[in-house]
């Protein structure tokens, strides 16, 4: 079985839209594109670059599927295999592409991300993605959580935790902070929420 797996770039409020450029997703007129690049460092990079030498699969909605199809194929290098991984997409409106290795989910997107976790297969990892993020949350389908925390608030922007999600418990795996204040945690999916009393 598969897990699926959430990488994202969030702020102390939530808010991950348009980490990394001022024009990378600018709707709801949304200014503060790029938020992340002053705190990007050697350290960032490190943990970006084991993050993204795990065998893996993307799992990508249509925005951030354009997004990569537009730079990654002209720049294997920068990261090894993600011309080799299959790339699946969640789209309404795009059927067919030009890179490799690129499937489109057809028919009812929550019962094909479910058969894709049940085959035999890398862990699928998501990037970006906001809006198909909501949906494998209101369908209790995120396995774990790699998180960059960074030290800004931005007030309005899209939200990881944008429309809510089912309630479940997580177990910190793994957390470090750089020297810049960036907090980078691996949370792992852990069964029920627990409630109790004082």
């Amino acid at each position: 079985m598969r897990k699926i797996i959430v990488l994202s770039f969030i702020t102390l409020d939530g808010v991950m839209q348009a980490p990394g450029g001022p024009t990378e997703d600018t709707s709801g007129n949304f200014t503060h594109g790029g938020w992340t690049v002053p705190y990007f460092d050697n350290f960032l990079g490190q943990i970006m670059g084991e993050q993204m030498s795990k065998p893996f699969d993307l799992l990508l909605g249509r925005k951030t599927f354009e997004i990569f199809a537009s730079y990654w194929p002209q720049h294997p290098e920068e990261w090894p295999g993600i011309n080799d991984a299959t790339k699946y997409v969640a789209s309404n409106t795009l059927t067919t592409h030009e890179w490799n290795k690129s499937v489109f989910l057809k028919g009812n997107v929550v019962d094909e991300i479910k058969k894709l976790k049940q085959q035999e297969g890398p862990d699928l990892q998501v990037h970006g993605s906001g809006n198909l993020i909501q949906t494998l949350l209101k369908h209790d389908l995120v396995d774990e959580f790699w998180l960059k925390i960074f030290p800004v608030t931005l007030g309005p922007g899209k939200r990881l935790f944008g429309e809510g999600t089912m309630s479940g418990a997580f177990s910190l795996h793994e957390a470090k902070t750089s020297p810049l204040g960036v907090i980078v945690a691996s949370y792992k999916r852990a069964g029920e929420v627990k409630t109790g009393s004082f």
